[in-house]
């Protein structure tokens, strides 16, 4: 694509079309520049656009495109083509920095973004003078300029918060130490200056106030992994400016820089080379009282954000999100402060909360503020560790919690109306989230009915929160790993809790409510056959739900657990009655076949998962509704979106358990299509794995008749793939095709086809890759496969024992007994590194496993061995009938005394001896 005007004005255009709401006219323009953009030049006609184009809402969608184009694209994956020619990288590095300075800050953000995804992929190594160019700029003297360096610095380093130690890391980090540190902190001094000088000047202190937010932020995070001695003699400074900063008058503060300033306090108090800064008891007592207690309070921003702006509130409350809240901040200060002065504070605020709930109960309408504050405390005094997973870990000791809980939570959860007083009802749910573990059980029972009651409540914060309470109880761990809360102890409220969680659904701002769907999932998961009654109603609310979303699919969350649920809902039903299996394909498929037909991406794998369970449901035969869709399956199109792949494979190896027969016979002419789909995962080093299920489920089941012709052409195929790129992961899933292959056709057929390929290239194989890699199989049913495969060899092949192969014979028994006996060989050579499936950048959807879903791991030699050891053993003992004598001098000469004292036993524990 040149960079012509006719170009720019044709991307306008498409542009455009990708903001119309009418998905006609959207979906074709998302589709062509989903086609143009691996051209030359794409990339700087959209930086041109954003920065030339006349009209505000283009600039603007070009910048978002940008960003876009950038996050699917600019990371390199092996073995596939680099997505952005060299000169666009180059130009798009030289050009983006300055671009996004002289740019308005709602463009600003999406090019500080693309930055930051540049750099996580090319800074330092392929992007030295990045820190340079940016340092540079703080000498601007202009505060847009110096924002946006600043923002951009805080993308690009904000990932040193959850990075694992490393030397690499650190070096990374000191590098950027060494050049930022210092312009940094002369920064931070000279903005509080600015502060004092424009103190009456409210638009120049939002400036300024937007600046010391974002330095707290790089400040937290360059220090994150605690690289001390770079800020070390400036930390004293730093210290006394956020902590007057925070003792100003509070409301003239924003909330953003208030929260970072606490986040910063809070992250130096836990570090113990800064303890000795806390520990007058003058500094801790304002801490507690100036700081923490007014931030604890319920702002009317607060309240605004629960009422009119429920999502994001529940949101940063219970994730937790980067931009972090006033009320969040001074609990983490809190936190932190009693790691090293539990006691003493403890002791101070102890006090402050007993007086709150004193003021609450003079006039609960009016002071219900006091005894949310009051709530905030506790918790966060209470909570020492704490996981999303597990809530609170581990409590302090000073405060009862229990005690807590039953006078001044469950009266308000008692109360008559649902409605009423929501900031507390939720402060009330969210407390037995956090202290489940705390809590008594018998007091956790009590609280089920008054959750299934709050999921009636108007308030979206109240009744989502009693929804995420309802399926954090039912995930609780007791001994042997069992559910602490029981479907027995559940059984008295099946309907009325079903009933109210599907009502919920339907309340305004709730419909796609992902706290809701996922507590549906874990109730069915819970409740098990106690659902089944309800089944018919559930599966028709499930469908609606699903008919509807897939118009406009936009809450990853709340799909998934929508098909995790229609996944229980058939696993359990079927366990009961695997006839109903037919009730669900007539409620399902004809909204999959919609979903299908609009090509709906998000929803595809879903499907074929779902399907995929259906079709096992079968035994032993396809419905004809299947074996229609089957030649679909085969589109490479389909195969074109990675998030398709493993479903896909997963299915069609459903496709072909069920009902090899089927598609050998009436299918006969979509064979090839099948092994087209093998080879083209077998050439990808994400996939081939995936190409080595199908191949495997089609040596297992097809009628060996219909695969006959192909089998050479696969053998050459796989050859060709491990001359030209020999992995760990391909050696194994390799060893463990040729030996399914030996079970199924026999280990002379095997021979046979190796060396029709190339004269004694069964000996190479055996001697190259089975003797030397063997040990390097893992997975049970995998080692099975290959020793009952490598059994057949040493004793059902017969050129092992009569011709140059008879070589061969001890060193595959010694690596055979070695696969039984030795650790797992898993080792990687450096030069490789896998690519995992999820991290490959591009439009496709990223596979997301339905746990529900889950397929049982299939034996393919079940029936035929049970325990390898004696069936090598027995197999032994046939082969020395037929050859006395062969057997055991072959072992006597050449195999270790180890190997030979592991085979005894086998020998001992099958009762066979060698002839």
């Amino acid at each position: 694509m040149e960079l012509s005007d006719a170009n720019l004005q044709t991307l306008t255009e498409y542009l455009k079309k990708t903001l119309d709401p009418d998905p006609a006219i959207r979906r074709p323009a998302e589709k062509f520049l989903e086609s143009v953009e691996g051209s030359q030049n794409y990339p700087l006609l959209l930086l041109t656009l954003l920065e030339k184009s006349q009209e505000n809402v283009i600039k603007v969608c070009a910048s978002v495109t940008f960003k876009n184009y950038i996050k699917r694209n600019w990371r390199i994956v092996e073995d596939e083509p680099n997505k952005i020619c060299e000169s666009d990288r180059v130009a798009i590095k030289a050009n983006i920095v300055p671009l996004m300075l002289s740019s308005p800050e709602q463009i600003q953000k999406q090019l500080s973004d693309a930055i930051s995804i540049i750099g996580r992929e090319d800074f330092p190594q392929k992007w030295p003078d990045l820190l340079t160019e940016m340092v540079n700029r703080f000498r601007s003297g202009d505060f847009h300029v110096i924002n946006g360096v600043l923002r951009t610095a805080h993308s690009l380093f904000k990932r040193y918060r959850h990075e694992f130690k490393s030397n690499e890391l650190w070096s990374e980090i000191k590098l950027v130490l060494d050049a930022f540190a210092l312009p940094l902190t002369n920064l931070f001094k000279a903005t509080i200056e600015l502060c004092s000088t424009h103190a009456n000047d409210a638009s120049a202190l939002k400036v300024l106030f937007s600046s010391l937010i974002l330095i707290a932020k790089l400040f937290y995070s360059l220090n994150f992994q605690d690289l001390p001695e770079f800020f070390e003699d400036n930390m004293e400074t730093w210290m006394t400016n956020f902590h007057s900063l925070l003792t100003l008058d509070n409301k003239l503060l924003q909330t953003d820089l208030v929260s970072n300033a606490i986040q910063f306090l809070a992250s130096v108090c836990e570090r113990p080379h800064y303890k000795h800064l806390f520990e007058d008891q003058n500094t801790l007592t304002s801490i507690c009282e100036k700081v923490i207690v007014p931030n604890m309070e319920f702002r009317a921003a607060d309240e605004e954000a629960f009422e009119d702006n429920s999502e994001e509130y529940i949101r940063r409350d219970l994730e937790g999100s980067d931009i972090d809240t006033r009320r969040r901040a001074a609990c983490d200060l809190v936190r932190g402060l009693c790691k090293f002065f539990e006691g003493p504070v403890t002791g101070i605020f102890s006090g402050y909360v007993n007086s709150m709930l004193q003021e609450y109960a003079k006039n609960p309408s009016v002071n219900w503020k006091h005894k949310d504050a009051a709530i905030y405390l506790v918790t966060s005094l209470a909570s020492k560790a704490q996981t999303q997973k597990h809530g609170i870990t581990q409590a302090n000791e000073l405060v009862n919690l229990t005690e807590f809980f039953v006078n001044h939570i469950q009266p308000d959860l008692k109360s008559a109306s649902v409605n009423e007083f929501p900031v507390l009802k939720a402060d009330g749910i969210k407390y037995i989230m956090i202290f489940r573990n705390q809590v008594p059980k018998e007091q956790l029972l009590v609280s089920i009915p008054l959750l299934i009651n709050h999921l009636q409540a108007e308030s979206i914060v109240v009744h989502t929160y009693a929804a995420h309470a309802l399926e954090r109880l039912f995930t609780m761990k007791g001994t042997n790993n069992t559910t602490l809360i029981t479907a027995a102890e559940i059984a008295p409220f099946v309907e009325v809790l079903l009933t109210n969680l599907f009502k919920a659904l339907t309340l305004p701002g709730s419909s796609e409510n992902e706290y809701i769907m996922k507590a549906i999932m874990r109730s069915f998961s819970l409740l098990q056959e106690s659902i089944i009654p309800y089944i018919p109603s559930v599966i028709t609310q499930l469908t609606q739900k699903l008919l509807a979303v897939s118009k406009n699919p936009s809450k990853p969350h709340f799909n998934h657990y929508m098909f995790e649920s229609i996944c229980l809902s058939i696993r359990i039903t079927c366990k009961a009655n695997p006839d109903a299996v037919g009730s669900f394909e007539e409620a399902l498929f004809m909204v999959f076949t919609e979903i299908l037909q609009n090509d709906v991406q998000e929803f595809i794998p879903y499907v074929f998962q779902v399907m995929s369970l259906l079709l096992e449901m079968h035994k032993n035969e396809i419905p004809s509704s299947y074996m229609a869709l089957f030649p679909h399956l085969l589109q490479p199109v389909l195969w074109e979106r990675t998030g398709n792949i493993p479903p896909l494979v997963r299915l069609l190896q459903a496709y072909l358990e069920r009902g090899a027969n089927t598609i050998a016979s009436a299918a006969a002419d979509k064979i090839p299509g099948l092994l087209g789909v093998f080879q083209k995962l077998i050439a990808s080093k994400a996939n081939d794995h995936q190409g080595f299920y199908l191949l495997n489920s089609i040596i297992e089941h097809m009628p060996p008749g219909s695969v006959d012709q192909y089998r050479k052409q696969i053998f050459i195929l796989l050859f060709q793939r491990l001359q030209n790129s020999k992995t760990t992961k391909f050696i194994k899933s390799f060893l463990v095709f040729i030996n399914l292959y030996c079970i199924k056709y026999g280990a002379l057929a095997l021979q046979e086809i190796f060396d029709s390929i190339q004269p004694k290239m069964f000996g190479m194989v055996l001697e190259k890759i089975i003797i030397p890699e063997i040990q390097k199989v893992s997975g049970q049913v995998e080692k099975k496969i290959c020793a009952v495969g490598i059994t057949k060899i040493l004793t059902e092949c017969p050129p092992m024992m009569d011709t140059e192969y008879t070589k061969l014979w001890t060193p595959l028994l010694q690596a055979l007994i070695g696969l039984f006996e030795l650790p797992e060989d898993d080792t990687i050579p450096d030069e490789e590194h896998f690519i995992d499936i999820e991290d490959t950048p591009g439009y496709q959807t990223a596979f997301s496993q339905l746990a529900f879903a889950g397929k049982k791991e299939h034996d393919p030699v079940g029936q035929m061995v049970n325990n390898p050891r004696i069936h090598l053993a027995q197999s032994l003992h046939k082969l020395s009938t037929a050859c006395p004598g062969r057997v055991p001098s072959m072992l006597s000469t050449s195999l270790n005394a180890e190997a030979l004292q592991y085979l005894q036993g086998y020998l001992q524990a099958a009762s066979v001896t060698l002839l």
